[in-house]
Order: C-alpha cells, then structure tokens, then sequence
C-alpha cells in the first residue's frame, strides 16, 4: 500500500512549472454541475480556491467570473502560481487552518487538494468561512478506468508500486466529518484531451507517487514510454478522466464554531 507522506506531500513544488504546463484542467461540465448543485450561478460568488497549486481550477473559477482568492501552501507551486495567473490574490496556507475570515464566502473549492488534508479539521474550517447558504466543493480527475488502455496502465502502476498511487481516496468518508454541517451529493463527470504521448508521460511524472519514487519511478515511465509508442504509433493518446465531483451547501441557519 503506497501511504500518504509528509514527503508526498511536499513533493510538488519542485515540479510546478512542470505540473501547470501537463496536468489537465477541467471541463466547462463541471462548472456547470458546481451551479448546479451550489444553487448559484458562479459569476460573482465570493469564492477561495484551496490547494490551488498552479491554478488551474483557479483560472476556470475566475472565467466563470468567480470572485476567488487561493490558497496554496507550496513555495514552488506559489511561485508558478503568480507568474500565471498574477491578477489573482494568493494566500499562503492549507485547508485545515484557513487565513480566511469567518463567514466570509460563497464557495470553498477543492480541486486535486483535498486528499492532502486532514477531514477533520478542514470541513469543519470550510464551514466557518462559508456564510449560511454556501458550498463546499471537491473534485478529482481520476483516470477513467472503464477505457480499456486507461484500466491496463493503472493496473500496471499498481501491480508495481502497489494500492493509492492516485491519491484522490475521498477521504471525508468514515471521518466523522459528515454531519448536518457537511452533507454530500456526489456526481461524476466522464471527458478526454487528445494530447501527444510525451505530454502524457509528463504528467504521469508530476504525480506525487512519482515525484518521490526515484530511479524505480524513472525505469518505469520509460518502460511506459516504449509500450505506449508501440501501442500509439502515431504519437499521440486520448486520456479519459473521470471527474468526481463532492459537494455540500452549509445549512442557512449553521453555526459558526468559536
């Protein structure tokens, strides 16, 4: 079982321009589905993007005309933050003590973050700065494993490093951290990006199970590399993600911890 670490954790800011330039964003779906289930449009809303990393959720937030501010804990991934998206306010700090005024938002928004912290304080630290009425939003890109080349390499990833290499386990479950403050409704949005086979291998290399795994990670990807160039051969793949998509509205009427 491949565990979280404070390693792990931390690994990303050395890749952070690497990680912005190949990681996928998100599709227009799901903005759509956070309206949706929020009750509000996303223009206007008073929103913070936490774990925002290079922004790439944090840049479709503000196209829908999101009011957001993020949050990053990552000198490197703040870094790459400012130089992308500089008319963005940047915060630094994590989702489980929040430099954020009590009850000060619309939406709370979690996009590939959510895992590296701990339920137990963050829904409760949403929840104080979402006013009465706001959402809590969490979403994950996760390979779509109902493709048939997507399933056969995670499998290969796990059958050599073992369970949790995507780190996106949904982790508020079984926490105690649902209750009448934090209930969800969940939904699941399928889409693809055609893309050349090294920016695929790329962004399998800003994961962080690959960003600490050292040589063991490196013979891999490039054992990766020649099986996919003999499967691809014109040099480009379809990546299918699976969007998983966790939200709960705060009760108007919730009470704001001391």
């Amino acid at each position: 079982m491949v565990e979280f670490s404070e390693a792990r954790a931390r690994s990303f800011s050395r890749a952070a321009q690497r990680y912005g330039a190949h990681r996928p964003a998100y599709p227009a779906a799901l903005f759509d589905a956070v309206e949706t289930l929020a009750g509000r449009p996303l223009r206007g809303a008073r929103t913070a993007d936490v774990g925002a990393g290079t922004g790439l959720a944090t840049a479709g937030l503000r196209d829908r005309g999101a009011r957001v501010v993020a949050v990053e804990p990552g000198d490197g991934m703040a870094a790459e933050f400012r130089r992308r998206l500089p008319d963005v306010p940047l915060v630094r700090g994590d989702g489980n003590r929040l430099p954020l005024a009590t009850a000060s938002l619309d939406l709370v928004t979690y996009a590939q973050s959510f895992h590296w912290t701990d339920p137990a304080r963050s829904v409760p630290e949403a929840a104080r700065v979402l006013r009465p009425g706001g959402a809590l939003a969490l979403f994950w890109n996760e390979p779509d494993v109902a493709v048939p080349w997507i399933a056969e390499q995670d499998a290969r990833i796990r059958d050599r490093f073992g369970e949790g290499w995507y780190t996106a386990d949904h982790r508020v479950r079984g926490t105690g951290a649902e209750g009448p403050a934090a209930r969800f409704t969940d939904r699941t949005l399928h889409w693809s990006r055609r893309v050349p086979l090294d920016v695929h291998l790329a962004k399998l290399s800003t994961h962080s199970l690959f960003l600490t795994a050292g040589a063991a990670g490196e013979e891999f990807l490039a054992a990766e590399r020649a099986l996919l160039t003999a499967r691809f051969p014109s040099g480009e793949v379809e990546e299918h993600y699976a969007v998983e998509l966790r939200l709960a509205v705060m009760p108007p009427s919730s009470r704001r911890p001391r």
